[in-house]
């Protein structure tokens, strides 16, 4: 279940990137004291009071500007707007309201959604600095000062006040995104799943503009499946209803349980198909890739093989991805899909115990040494598993310096070989702790 969606909205310059570092905990966003820095949407988890949630900053909204920038930065912000489930207003304190402000509140309130009110740029508290943002006729005005820390606590909890204790329903279904580029084959494989027609398949690429979600039920089990607009290279990006179409493609691998690459077998993995399942990497997202079009490649005794190597040279950073070779339009394999997925996302949520890991860990650095610098060598005192999905195991060690990125690699391939964690990336976190602490 992807996490509640906090959006940052407001005109340019009023410090809603000051305050989206501050709420994740680093500098994510870069500030500058001029309009328009933030011209994409960045989105991070972050936490409060034991409540997780995403929060995702957006450029500054200017809805009379004719100029093409400031459209482009309000459509992404206008998007952010349609998929939040809370939205924070920033307005500037010093400057007081402007028009800009007014429009702003104003599509807020048609968007129905809920709106915290934030005044930034309050240093100095007092009541009357906030008797004119009443006018905006969104509720009680929030101060703040993003830059010095203050108020933003009670920001947040007004925010979470509005997410209830948890989700509202329950949806146990498995959320599978298909992912990839223009005229892969997304579509027919949607449909191939759906057993009907529902996405419009031509050969025309981009013809799928939105992400759509369908459920499907199938042997017992629960599927939500969401179609995507196909993902390009920015430049080769002609108009701006695509362009904006990829941005909810990476909002739907944002909010999936599993990806799903469409790879055209005929034309063979691409830089832009890398670079997705790249993104859909680091979100920590399970994934299956699926060699689409297999019909049309010329075929001997050694030809998966030799798409397996390709794909293994070319997804150097993901060596435990999981491969399927198929034909959306003649449905050969297609049903492995949700086999596939559902084994990816069973393998995303495995646990393992700590006295298992400790042993498991233990015999390895037995085995193979970390290598010492400068006289000092890496000591793991112990090791837990801290999550799940995706599977994250954090290493006490004496120094978080002297750990190799070589010698990480072996732990992970350690843990690897010996659970079964195909299809889904794991994390390694180290934890500095005092020798004398360890156990």
């Amino acid at each position: 279940m992807a996490n509640p969606l906090i959006a940052i909205v407001g005109r340019p310059n009023v410090g809603k990137s000051t305050f989206f570092n501050k709420v994740v905990g680093r500098k994510v966003s870069i500030t500058e004291d001029r309009p328009g820095v933030t011209r994409d949407r960045l989105y991070a988890d972050a936490e409060w009071q034991g409540r997780k949630f995403t929060v995702v900053d957006t450029g500054g909204i200017e809805l009379k500007s004719q100029d093409n920038m400031w459209q482009h930065i309000a459509r992404q912000a206008e998007i952010a707007i349609e998929t939040a489930d809370v939205i924070l207003f920033f307005t500037d304190g010093k400057e007081g309201l402007t028009s800009s402000d007014y429009d702003v509140a104003e599509k807020l309130r048609r968007s129905k959604k809920p709106v915290v009110l934030v005044v930034n740029k309050i240093d100095d508290y007092s009541q009357e600095k906030l008797f004119d943002f009443y006018a905006l006729g969104l509720g009680e005005p929030f101060a703040v000062s993003a830059e010095h820390s203050q108020g933003i606590g009670d920001v947040l909890d007004e925010a979470l006040s509005y997410l209830g204790e948890g989700e509202n329903t329950e949806d146990d279904s498995l959320k599978i995104a298909i992912v990839g580029k223009p005229n892969a084959g997304k579509s027919s494989l949607v449909n191939r799943l759906l057993g009907s027609e529902r996405s419009i398949v031509t050969s025309v690429a981009g013809t799928t503009r939105d992400a759509v979600d369908t459920r499907l039920e199938k042997n017992g089990r629960s599927y939500t499946i969401i179609d995507t607009a196909g993902i390009r290279r920015k430049r080769s990006v002609e108009d701006d209803v695509e362009y904006y179409s990829v941005l909810r493609a990476f909002d739907a691998v944002r909010r999936a349980d599993v990806c799903v690459l469409v790879v055209d077998a005929s034309e063979g993995i691409t830089e832009q198909d890398t670079k997705i399942i790249g993104y859909v990497h680091e979100q920590g997202k399970p994934s299956v890739i699926a060699m689409n079009k297999w019909d049309l490649v010329e075929k001997d005794t050694n030809t998966i093989n030799r798409f397996e190597e390709k794909l293994s040279e070319d997804l150097k950073f993901m060596s435990y991805f999981k491969s399927v070779y198929i034909s959306a339009k003649t449905g050969q394999r297609a049903e492995k899909i949700l086999e596939i997925a559902d084994m990816v996302y069973a393998n995303s949520t495995r646990r393992v115990s700590i006295g298992e890991l400790n042993d498991l860990i233990m015999d390895a650095v037995r085995v193979n040494e970390p290598p010492s610098y400068n006289g000092r060598r890496l000591r793991i005192f112990y090791t837990t598993q801290a999550n799940a999905v995706p599977p994250t195991f954090v290493f006490f060690v004496n120094d978080e310096t002297l750990m190799h990125f070589s010698y990480e690699r072996y732990l992970e391939n350690v843990i690897r070989k010996a659970y079964d964690f195909t299809g889904t990336p794991i994390r390694l976190v180290l934890r500095q702790k005092k020798e004398e602490e360890g156990v």
